[in-house]
């Protein structure tokens, strides 16, 4: 997908002056609110805001103030259906203009927003809830770190402080509350990897896991309350055509590895229901493998379904539930600018409330059917393309670089060992069978019953540590692939011997760029493209507004473009919000 035409989309806003109806809307500029985001966030969507009166703002930016139905914009939003995010840019849904300015809630700036306002207790219980167009001056456009520094300095006493400290304290009592009512979503495994990238190559030069701070879980807290919220409100109103969000439960025979997995080492994993899951999942630990839980959670992760849109006069009501936060009814409200769905819901929520006119479109549940289903299409591919765009930028990554990690084996397969690597949260394939055109001095021999592979005195099995060593085969430069090799435990004749785990081998590349690393780096001149553009540029790869994302159980090495052996992000695996 291109950038939209500058042209059109000047012309088009120009006819809508934001202060046309100025005077329709609740006025919210004297209150402190905030938005927090990832670093260098451009298109902030979304807001927060609480006061001691006991009421709480989330307020989202109206992008369908500027996107009216059926014009060239919306038209190409529609078929664009999401931004697709990839290693060192983005792809718009919408022209830049919008998305990272007009409808940006950035720091100091007015904007038009679309606001949900709860009246909540101490306790965390809803006593009321209600939404109006709203205009709003954000004080701060803030990161998730610089939000948890205020929550954590108790010596700032301002009132964007105090409002943080009570969103993050509510905030926890939410979270409570879904886990015991048998959310599962958000404390499933899906961790977050960010490439270093070179300002001016564009070339990656680090690879690190991203911190997950209590501003994230904030959040994604009031992210989800607003989300159901606007759901009760929208199905309310049209029961016939209003669009929601679904999780199918996912078939007993998608938990069959984690059952077996959990089994073997003594852990029952009840699948009852979503609440027991996360009870036993919460109950699998081993003090001596730390990152076991982690391993099965991300186990659980791949049993799961696919969430997709609907338009709601198209299923039953049983039909309607979101599995992965045990609720009855779900939508997307919040991420205007990145999602169309959240669009359509802004439209239907505005007739609701009387702030706009319906149309006919909106109304007709096969058309909004029509529509589920090219958003539920070019999501999926909006999924693939960040995969492929970490893929490319591993191989960028490791080439000239040979490295020793401490890995653990996530799966068992009958010709190899699916390896995760904690450290850049990568998944890689380790073969222990000859592959076409190779020859080896060992044999492995297969049980499926106890889904372990042996060679020799050695056995592996789920979840068993291992080192492996990581090189990049560049023998066809067509079809590049990340390779493993297994250094520890030896086994002769198929273990390759160890480096030091944190010296990459001298090679020509490797030295070109650790003199890139060294020297200072200058703002990238070109476009806004990329989702972070700070110095040095860190590009966050996947979660993106800190939404945890679920893709269906599958081969990760038969991703299209992917050469089976490619590292994966392993938080690339997910979106079932």
């Amino acid at each position: 997908m291109g950038d939209l035409g500058e042209e059109s989309s000047f012309g088009e806003i120009r006819e809508l002056s934001p202060f046309l109806d100025e005077k329709k809307r609740v006025d919210l500029r004297h209150l402190d609110i905030c938005s927090v985001d990832p670093p260098g966030c451009t298109d902030i969507d979304d807001a927060l805001h609480c006061r001691d009166l006991a009421n709480g703002n989330y307020e989202v930016t109206d992008v369908t103030h500027f996107i009216r139905p059926s014009t060239a914009i919306d038209k190409e939003a529609a078929l664009r259906a999401t931004t697709v995010y990839l290693v060192d840019k983005r792809i718009d849904m919408v022209p830049d203009l919008l998305s990272s300015n007009l409808c940006s809630l950035r720091g100091n700036e007015e904007r038009f927003a679309f606001s949900c306002i709860w009246e909540i207790t101490r306790d965390a219980n809803i006593v009321n809830t209600k939404f109006h167009k709203s205009i709003i001056r954000s004080r701060q456009a803030m990161t998730y770190e610089e939000a948890q520094l205020k929550i954590d300095d108790s010596s700032q006493e301002d009132e964007l402080s105090k409002s943080l400290r009570s969103l993050n304290s509510l905030a926890k009592i939410l979270k409570r509350r879904r886990i015991d009512n048998g959310q599962v979503a958000l404390v499933l495994a899906s961790p977050e990897i960010r490439f270093q990238v070179d300002s001016e190559t564009h070339d990656p030069i680090e690879v690190e896991s991203k911190k997950l701070r209590d501003t994230n879980s904030m959040v994604e807290e009031f992210m989800l309350l607003a989300n159901i919220s606007v759901a009760k409100k929208i199905l309310e109103e049209f029961p016939e055509c209003a669009l929601l969000r679904r999780h199918p439960t996912p078939p007993v025979s998608n938990f069959e590895p984690i059952i077996k997995a959990g089994k073997k080492l003594g852990f029952d994993i009840n699948i009852n229901s979503g609440k027991e899951l996360a009870e036993s999942l919460d109950a699998a630990v081993r003090p001596d493998n730390p990152y076991f839980n982690t391993m099965l959670r991300i186990l659980a992760t791949r049993c799961m379904l696919q969430a997709v849109y609907f338009a709601s006069g198209m299923m039953q009501k049983d039909e309607y539930a979101h599995y992965g936060l045990a609720c009855p009814i779900y939508t997307h409200f919040t991420s205007p600018i990145r999602r169309y769905a959240d669009v359509m819901v802004h439209r239907l929520l505005a007739v609701c409330i009387g702030a706009d006119a319906t149309f006919p479109d909106l109304l007709d549940k096969r058309k909004s059917q029509a529509l589920s289903h090219n958003l539920n299409y070019r999501n999926r591919m909006a999924q693939y393309a960040g995969r492929a765009s970490v893929a490319l930028h591993t191989h960028l990554f490791f080439r000239g670089r040979i490295q020793d990690e401490q890995g653990y084996v996530l799966y068992v397969r009958k010709n190899a060992l699916q390896i995760l690597i904690p450290k850049y949260g990568f998944e890689g394939t380790l073969y222990v069978s000859p592959r076409k055109g190779e020859k080896l001095q060992v044999k492995f021999i297969y049980n499926e019953e106890n889904q372990s592979q042996r060679c020799g005195d050695v056995v592996f099995h789920t979840f068993d540590p291992v080192t492996v060593q990581l090189s990049l085969d560049r023998s066809n430069l067509q079809h590049e692939r990340v390779v493993l090799q297994l250094v520890k435990p030896h086994i002769p004749n198929f273990s390759v011997p160890s480096l030091d785990a944190s010296i990459s081998a001298p090679t020509k590349d490797s030295a070109k760029r650790k003199e890139l690393k060294d020297e200072p780096m200058e703002q990238d001149s070109a476009p806004t493209m990329a989702r972070h553009n700070t110095k040095p540029q860190r590009l966050v790869i996947i979660n993106v507004k800190g939404e945890p994302n679920i893709l269906p159980m599958n081969n990760l090495s038969a991703m299209p473009g992917i050469e089976p052996g490619t590292l994966s992000s392993l938080g690339h695996i997910s979106n079932f919000t």
